[in-house]
């Protein structure tokens, strides 16, 4: 999907790069398809900040996207490929045979008019969905489930894919987009294809506006504040922050600090953690 550089009419549009929407096919969702999307703006149940940074923004619909694709042995047709606002890759609406719609995540190169289906009897084409086992070995894939039965969970964001590597025992071994080498039950379901807008990595929002548009407020640097309001805060002037790594505001360490469990259940399953950059 090709990406334009806007026109320097303005300060904003000056180092813009945004997506074309060649690929979008139809400006309107299908109503029976969304409902309304509720904002917290980072606040919790008890009206506590627990994501910062979060509020504003313009208002949007929420696309309900079928992630389980159970629906199985019953061709679709693709109707339209639709944006989403809520998620980087676009979304593509189906026409089943039997009267029913739905949202899918749409993969890279499926057109307008194309036939999709889910099942273990689906073939191994664009946007079909089947369980692991029937996957052939190198095939590239999305929208993967951990858990049978759950939906997908990992490989749903602009222009990602996942790879099939192998088969041990009653697993299937996946590379992740991350380098992550990890085993997934073999009838945990994925969906062939690479996802959609691989360019989306390389926009530019050009301008601070664009950003709060997307419900994303102003983050204040540490080193900025005062010592009562963050550990790297204080001092005559410019300053480092007096220790040996930086902190969250709560005095925790980050930026490369692990954060997951030693203990956790999953990481039995994890054969080669991510690759560093």
């Amino acid at each position: 999907m090709p990406l334009k550089n806007l026109k320097p009419r303005t300060p904003g549009t000056r180092n813009a790069v945004v997506a074309s929407f060649e690929e979008i096919t139809t400006q309107k969702p299908e109503k029976s398809l969304i409902e309304a999307k509720q904002r917290h703006g980072g606040r919790n149940n008890r009206g506590r900040i627990t994501s910062y940074h979060r509020g504003g923004g313009s208002k949007k619909m929420y696309r309900l996207v079928d992630f389980k694709r159970v629906k199985d042995d019953v061709p679709g047709k693709v109707k339209s490929i639709e944006y989403d606002p809520n998620r980087t890759t676009r979304i593509a609406l189906i026409y089943y045979v039997d009267g029913e719609k739905s949202y899918i995540l749409a993969p890279h190169g499926l057109e307008v008019g194309a036939m999709v289906q889910s099942g273990a009897d689906a073939e191994i084409s664009l946007g079909n969905c089947l369980p692991l086992i029937n996957i052939p070995q190198g095939t590239i894939v999305h929208n993967l489930e951990l858990t049978p039965g759950r939906g997908g969970q990992m490989v749903r964001g602009a222009g990602t894919g996942a790879q099939v590597l192998s088969r041990e025992g009653e697993y299937v071994l996946i590379r992740l987009p991350s380098g992550e080498m990890r085993r997934i039950l073999l009838s945990c379901r994925a969906s062939v294809g690479q996802l959609s807008n691989p360019d989306h990595k390389n926009e530019s929002l050009g301008k601070a506006g664009a950003s709060r548009h997307r419900g994303r407020r102003p983050k204040v640097r540490g080193v900025a504040m005062n010592p009562v309001d963050h550990p790297h805060g204080g001092g005559e002037g410019r300053s480092p922050i007096g220790m040996p790594g930086p902190k969250s505001p709560w005095g925790m360490p980050t930026l490369g600090y692990k954060t997951r469990r030693k203990k956790k259940a999953s990481s039995k399953f994890i054969m080669r953690r991510t690759r560093r950059r």
